[in-house]
């Protein structure tokens, strides 16, 4: 049961994908992110814009592949881009070509995934989505320092200015460090539960630090499955989280 106090609003994705195994695939790893659901799953580039076009309002995010029977991932992207201003895209393709990859970016796609995508990346992804339009549907206005933050996409890792990063409201620098003690003593990865009771906290609380560092990715979220057998997301350490932890 989720708690009532760090309940996000649901977003609505559209799976655009020729393929109905990775597209089932695709559909379980977003079943299982809290505030996403899949709204429809379209075959090829027809019925994704049919889709669209009944239900533009109730997608935010399309998961589209380079490949389809009818167009290509790529002419639908612009098409999709230029019709539909509200829905951010994420190419999720084998396509490894470099010239793939660079007009999908100018394109302005939100993230490009390779497949076979991992649940650990595509959760990663997903987390990044809900916190970005979380912070920029809260307020009419930011300032450079709030964007920077919410934005990190756009910070790349080892960015000059080192020490201490500034953190979000709501995420305590001394907490954090406690979150971080907890996964690096931990043999396995651990859920939200867990880490609550290794910190001596709530899982509401618990959760939100742990998303937060699968924000900045330096902590990888995972399928697993608790003791009634029920799947539940598991978090690990991935990378470096001295900058977020250290005083400056």
């Amino acid at each position: 049961m989720h708690e009532s106090d760090d309940s996000p609003a649901e977003f609505g994705i559209l799976i655009v994908e020729d393929d109905f195994r990775i597209a089932d695939i695709h559909r379980a790893f977003i079943e299982q992110s809290e505030g996403f659901r899949v709204v429809g799953m379209a075959r090829s580039g027809a019925e994704a814009r049919s889709l669209m076009s009944r239900q533009a309002d109730t997608v935010h995010l399309v998961l589209l592949d380079a490949y389809l029977p009818d167009v290509e991932g790529l002419e639908l992207l612009w098409s999709l881009r230029r019709d539909y201003l509200q829905v951010d895209i994420v190419m999720i393709t084998a396509a490894r070509e470099v010239e793939t990859i660079a007009e999908a970016l100018r394109g302005g796609v939100f993230d490009y995934l390779i497949k076979p995508v991992q649940a650990a990346r595509m959760a990663q992804m997903l987390a990044r989505f809900r916190r970005e339009r979380a912070a920029l549907t809260a307020r009419s206005e930011m300032s450079q320092e709030e964007l920077d933050r919410a934005l990190t996409r756009l910070r790349p890792e080892g960015a000059p200015g080192g020490g201490a990063r500034s953190l979000p409201k709501g995420i305590d620098r001394l907490t954090l460090r406690t979150v971080v003690s907890a996964l690096e003593q931990a043999a396995s990865p651990l859920a939200a539960m867990e880490v609550a009771r290794a910190m001596g906290a709530s899982r509401s609380t618990a959760r939100r630090y742990l998303e937060f560092l699968v924000s900045v990715q330096v902590v990888g979220a995972e399928l697993g499955y608790g003791d009634v057998g029920r799947p539940e997301r598991r978090y690990r350490l991935l990378g470096d989280t001295s900058p977020w932890c250290e005083e400056g």
